[in-house]
């Protein structure tokens, strides 16, 4: 690729707050490992104190005396914005953070990819004094000439999408998480069967979830695949989505999806890789995933608080993504050649709700709509329109 991560201009924007009496403030920037929060916050503050705590002598040497953040932090009077990235490592550090808070006009940025320690080892999460930002993989929006053939196969990490040779880098970002998320973060004792559990959820990822039979494939509990799975959402690297439980003529399924926050990740989970083959099952199941990110990474960014579910009958009858009380229906085809039998999940949906938008979007380039009022839209076209806020009004 041509493009480097400095030159792409993110989208999301850090604002740091303000305590109109003591001019302080706080940020938490949250994401998962690799998606850029660091080269982030180095464009949009040049000027900050740093701390990173991957580096191990500085986080030991804050583990054991962590009031020499706020002596370190004292002595530069001149840098007013403060970053401590990997807060996650010294959770000790949160108590610190909330005297200078308390004491100085700092404006400081905790940036981490988990949340899971610091709420079972610190004390406080800055009693709601501080701001909360998420920051995706790459979108769409924010890069030229985007590739959808490449997304789908090696996904929207920076340095994935970006690199000539994911593959090994693909490999090597899998095992970093397993050691220094799982196992220096001792979020699990049991390593194998977590490694077991991860080539599960590859196996089942955008499916219904089933911690029976995960449990059985593994060799743990129920109650321990629930444990692993909140692992992965505390480490912000998967997440639910939950289904429409508002059922009126038809029996609903009533139980959640699982999907990884990017989809080369998911796609390596578990060797062998196999290619993105356009037709094929694996391939409609990747450009279902790749959408339904892409439209998560809008309404964060554009700090929309909008449910988000997908619509099952037990006869069979789906519909991919219900965005808020049915203001949107939306169903993805990878298809390039759109048919009516392609629309019959979303129109079972119409027929039993009073739902004020549908669109089919796939690979087909006619853009049309049915006299019933369902739009079929090219996927270029959907995601333009999407970050233009024509799909979703801000």
């Amino acid at each position: 690729m041509n493009q480097r991560l400095s030159e792409i201009k993110r989208i999301l924007k850090i604002e740091l707050p303000e305590n109109p009496i003591k001019k302080s403030g706080a940020v938490f920037l949250w994401g998962p490992r690799q998606t850029g929060k660091t080269t982030l916050l180095g464009q949009q503050f040049p000027n900050a104190l740093s701390f990173d705590l991957l580096d191990s002598d500085l986080a030991t040497d804050l583990t054991l005396r962590p009031k020499l953040l706020r002596e370190k932090i004292l002595a530069n009077e001149r840098n007013k914005v403060i970053v401590i990235d990997e807060i996650q490592k010294v959770p000790e550090l949160l108590d610190e953070v909330h005297w200078l808070l308390e004491n100085t006009n700092k404006k400081i940025i905790l940036c981490g990819s988990s949340a899971r320690k610091l709420k079972r080892q610190a004390h406080n999460l800055l009693g709601g004094r501080a701001i909360e930002y998420f920051l995706f993989p790459l979108v769409t929006h924010e890069l030229k000439n985007f590739d959808l053939d490449r997304a789908l196969s090696c996904g929207c990490l920076p340095i994935h999408y970006l690199s000539k040779n994911p593959k090994k880098l693909m490999k090597a970002y899998l095992n970093n998480y397993i050691k220094e998320e799982i196992i220096d973060e001792a979020l699990t004792r049991n390593i194998p069967s977590f490694a077991r559990f991860l080539a599960s959820v590859s196996f089942t990822h955008g499916s219904l979830i089933n911690y029976a039979n995960i449990a059985r494939d593994v060799g743990v509990s129920s109650s321990t695949i629930r444990n692993y799975y909140q692992i992965l959402i505390d480490t912000l690297v998967g997440y639910e989505l939950e289904p429409w439980r508002k059922a009126k003529n038809r029996r609903l399924i009533e139980t959640a999806k699982f999907y990884m926050f990017d989809v080369g990740v998911a796609r390596y989970l578990m060797p062998p890789v196999q290619e993105t083959i356009p037709g094929t099952d694996s391939y409609g199941n990747i450009f279902e995933h790749f959408l339904i990110n892409e439209i998560k990474a809008y309404l964060s960014y554009n700090d929309s608080d909008l449910p988000l579910a997908f619509w099952r009958t037990s006869s069979g009858f789906e519909v991919d993504l219900i965005l808020g009380d049915m203001d949107v229906a939306l169903e993805f085809k990878s298809t390039n050649s759109l048919k009516t039998d392609h629309l019959k999940g979303i129109t079972a949906l119409r027929d039993e709700y009073n739902v004020k938008r549908s669109i089919v979007v796939s690979r087909d380039e006619t853009h049309r709509k049915t006299e019933d009022g369902i739009e079929c839209m090219h996927w270029k076209r959907f995601v333009t329109q999407l970050w233009n806020n024509e799909i979703l009004k801000s």
